[in-house]
């Protein structure tokens, strides 16, 4: 949300993250970036150490661990494609590996929430079914909403799972004492 003050003649709507990542004040976006992949990492060892269903939450765990390592990437790679040169391009491949492992986090993970967090299980379900149609259905000349829209929903699903894994500690704290 800060980014964009600092660079000129950039527009919400169609001009994406990585306009912002690419430019001149590209610190201020790999900055946060960097946090959110640590905030991923962060909930893949939380969640993990949470293990609500087994095999399914274990892969739901790892795939945010999966995905601390891609956004990684991509903040270190500076690559976006158009017209970049002196390296491979990987930044769509990447991308389209965010979007498979935040629906794969989402619905593996929604299973074991069932059991202990009812509206913790609806919001994952409903997060990961708005991941494809946003990225994949809207318009080329809104680019930059429908990055935005899926930086929430990776927002919404990592502040979930927080929610969900604070509210199984506290109640582990009350029964223990």
């Amino acid at each position: 949300m800060i980014a964009p003050i600092f660079v000129p003649d950039y527009h919400w709507i169609s001009d994406t993250i990585r306009d912002l990542a690419a430019g001149e004040r590209r610190r201020i976006m790999d900055f946060a970036i960097y946090g959110f992949s640590a905030a991923l990492l962060a909930t893949a060892l939380a969640t993990a150490d949470a293990d609500l269903s087994g095999i399914a939450w274990l892969a739901g765990a790892f795939s945010l661990a999966v995905l601390a390592v891609l956004v990684t990437i991509i903040a270190a790679r500076d690559k976006y494609g158009g017209g970049d040169t002196g390296g491979v391009v990987i930044h769509t491949e990447l991308v389209y590996g965010l979007g498979a492992f935040f629906l794969a986090t989402a619905l593996c993970m929604a299973r074991g929430m069932g059991a202990h967090h009812r509206r913790a299980m609806r919001a994952l379900l409903a997060l990961g079914a708005v991941t494809a149609p946003a990225f994949f259905l809207m318009p080329t000349s809104m680019d930059g909403l429908s990055v935005r829209l899926l930086g929430l929903v990776a927002i919404g699903i990592v502040c979930t799972l927080r929610a969900a894994v604070i509210a199984r500690g506290r109640r582990a704290l009350r029964a223990a004492g």
